[in-house]
């Protein structure tokens, strides 16, 4: 990537970020992010239709109808009086927010196949949230003049996915200042892009995150597809499912923004109300990807029983934590006999008996479970617990790790920062490698057989397998002793120069 597109990147980044500034100490990142992220998508959609304009306006200098004939067929219409430009310049108007709101409406109104429902909740005239009328006048005014500042037509941003990974940027920042709440709707991007490294999606594969909160990870596994060109979207199927409606509108709009206009995003809870069904059957992917909600409690144990899709053929997870909820959900959308499952799971799963252990042994007996992954502490926004990734593979009894298991100790590769770890490029690759050759690495990773694991009573604790025990150096006692009679004459003469100085001083 050239500088002059960092350089870009950076200043659009900040100034999208300088945009907080008009809702901090006001109200929660978790609440303004969605005024500030609406925004943005407002604003770029605005510049691509003022771009177009342009180009139109120049190739029929005398045909308007013509330029308004094209538009019409433009990928996203945007009524002339709803763009950013027009709201700009009623900025001052004593009804600002009740104007943003119009305007979003009648942008989904011509747009309602990609559109329909994302801006429904987002209310840029609520008092409980921006304030009495003088108050939230001013703050959407001074949004508006934040967002002026950005030239976001395509022939400034280059071919570079700018506008995207400036969505992504502020979802990021978002997240890491909502602390707990930050974890509900991101994950962070290099654990993101080790899951879409480890999955290595193909063309044409159909992807699904069932609780894809913002998107971000369904995003990283689409553009882990090789493609040729870079600017164009990569040949997947995209789908996700978001139990929160704000989210969801997040998850839209970033999906969008990043090209994939096709990606069918349900509001929904996956246990409970599922939308992504085909013939009564739950539709079926190539890969699925999640980061579900660690340790859910109240999750639908209650039902699962009657479940209408049987997903909980093994064993009902306990009530007050749905991990193996989510993981059995994810296994039965997985195609038989090729589909690969990537979860992000805490550590307790992996040992836990009862109902748990039950489940943990049946996967296990299915020849389902690949690999192992213990992840560093303190990596996911709102928990510093340990966490780990497991693969699943319907396809592994043809693959040629048989029915061993491989697992990986990465806890001890990471960068600390300030709020939290993060993986460095270096020990995603290491990981991904090391899944890649399914080989024991000393004191990193073991390749188990099915009969060690059974011998363990189904337990996956990492370090039962992979022994990262470092032996320490025998000790010299003799050159020690020797360290310390050098070390006690030392202190004498020191004491004695001490002693020469307070007797200069009268002491």
């Amino acid at each position: 990537m050239s500088d002059s597109i960092i350089d870009r990147k950076a200043e659009i980044n900040r100034v999208a970020w300088k945009a907080c500034d008009t809702f901090r100490g006001v109200m929660d990142s978790s609440v303004y992010k969605d005024y500030v992220l609406t925004m943005l998508f407002l604003k770029y959609l605005s510049d691509v239709r003022r771009q177009r304009v342009e180009e139109l306006r120049a190739q029929f200098p005398k045909d308007e109808a013509m330029v308004q004939r094209r538009l019409a067929r433009e990928r996203f219409i945007m009524p002339e009086d709803a763009t950013f430009d027009a709201l700009y310049k009623q900025r001052d108007a004593d009804s600002i927010g009740e104007l943003i709101n119009h305007a979003l409406d009648a942008i989904e109104d011509e747009n309602k196949a990609k559109l329909d429902g994302v801006f429904r909740k987002i209310d840029f005239n609520s008092e409980v949230n921006l304030g009495e009328t003088r108050d939230r006048n001013r703050r959407l005014k001074h949004l508006l003049e934040d967002f002026a500042a950005l030239d976001l037509r395509p022939r400034t941003l280059g071919k570079a996915d700018i506008i995207g990974d400036c969505y992504e940027y502020l979802i990021g920042q978002f997240a890491s200042d909502a602390g707990k709440k930050g974890g509900e709707f991101y994950t962070p991007s290099e654990v993101a892009t080790l899951l879409a490294k480890l999955l290595a999606p193909k063309p044409g594969n159909k992807i699904c995150d069932p609780t894809c909160g913002s998107g971000s990870l369904l995003v990283k596994v689409a553009h882990e597809v090789p493609r040729k060109d870079k600017t164009q979207p990569p040949n997947v199927a995209v789908f996700g499912m978001e139990n929160n409606n704000q989210t969801y509108a997040l998850a839209r709009m970033n999906m969008f923004l990043h090209g994939l206009d096709s990606a069918r995003i349900e509001w929904c809870d996956a246990l409970n109300s599922t939308k992504l069904v085909e013939d009564g059957r739950l539709m079926k992917f190539d890969i699925v990807v999640a980061n579900p909600p660690f340790s859910l409690d109240k999750w639908g144990a209650d039902k699962a029983a009657a479940d209408p899709y049987g997903r909980f053929h093994r064993g009902i997870p306990p009530k007050s934590r749905g991990d193996y909820a989510f993981i059995t959900h994810m296994i039965e959308a997985a195609a038989a006999g090729s589909g690969r499952v990537g979860v992000i799971v805490p550590h307790g799963i992996l040992f836990r008996g009862a109902a748990e252990g039950r489940i943990r042994q049946s996967l296990i007996e299915e020849n389902l479970l690949e690999a192992v992954i213990a992840l560093p502490v303190n990596l996911f926004y709102g928990t510093s617990i340990p966490a780990a990734i497991l693969l699943f593979n319907k396809g592994k009894k043809e693959a040629r790790h048989g029915t061993d298991i491989l697992f990986i100790n990465a806890s001890r590769d990471f960068a600390q920062d300030a709020k939290q770890n993060k993986l460095r490029p270096q020990d995603i690759e290491k990981i991904v490698e090391t899944f890649a050759r399914f080989e024991d690495v000393p004191k990193y990773a073991k390749r188990v057989t099915f009969d060690v694991v059974k011998e363990n009573d189904f337990n996956l604790n990492v370090p039962r397998y992979v022994d990262t025990f470092e032996v320490e150096a025998p000790v010299d006692l003799k050159k020690v002793q020797k360290e310390i009679t050098r070390l006690e004459d030392e202190l004498v003469g020191v004491r004695k120069e001490i002693g020469r100085y307070l007797k200069e001083l009268g002491l």
